[in-house]
């Protein structure tokens, strides 16, 4: 029930993790998160590198070891996230919406920095990465190295301050090779043909 409530993609979990990729990082690092010692710490991820070499994956994976120690975790896509909250605006939800950010001790988000953002959905980015930094860790993927993320917020000025904050308390997993999805792509299973089925229609 924590994992569904988290959002959790249920097979993303470090045990079905396939060391036969092609797919590079920091194994150490990578302990040193799933002993969620950074949670305790109330420090932050970066998990960047290109597309589809399982950015997501590890991410939902340190998530569910820390719901398997009784950690309170939410998974979003960060453009859904913003999504939420300008909606909640208009209904004057918005209270609501924040509060529920950052209250899980762990907040993963998925494609940070994607794409670039208005000045509302920066306003808004600035506030999490604000405030998450005093309340709770936040692990993000991107595409995008953390250099970069600066030119997708409307406000430089309020996108460096909150940028500079998380970045001096995270840890920085890089990935990078080959696309892990192709891991994951359905295999057809052939089997030998059944001698009593009808081969004509």
């Amino acid at each position: 029930m924590r994992t569904q409530r988290a959002q959790l993609d249920p097979k993303a979990q470090l045990e079905n993790w396939d060391d036969a990729s092609k797919v590079v990082f920091d194994r150490q690092l990578l302990n040193e998160l799933a002993s969620l010692r950074f949670l305790d710490a109330h420090r932050h991820v970066a998990i960047f590198g290109p597309v589809g070499v399982g950015k997501t994956f590890l991410a939902h994976a340190l998530g569910h070891a820390a719901c398997r120690h009784n950690r309170s975790v939410l998974a979003l896509r960060a453009d859904r996230m913003l999504k939420t909250l300008k909606q909640a605006r208009l209904v004057n939800a918005y209270e609501t919406e924040l509060r529920k950010l950052l209250a899980p001790e762990l907040l993963i988000l998925d494609d940070f920095c994607l794409d670039s953002m208005d000045q509302q959905e920066s306003r808004d980015a600035y506030e999490i990465l604000i405030e998450r930094d005093r309340s709770g860790s936040i692990i993000v993927t991107s595409n995008r190295h953390p250099d970069e993320w600066l030119a997708t917020f409307h406000d430089p000025l309020r996108a460096q301050s909150a940028i500079d904050r998380f970045t001096s308390n995270a840890y920085d997993l890089v990935v990078e090779g080959e696309s892990y999805r192709n891991r994951l792509k359905p295999r057809h299973d052939p089997r030998p043909a059944d001698s009593t089925a009808h081969t004509n229609l």
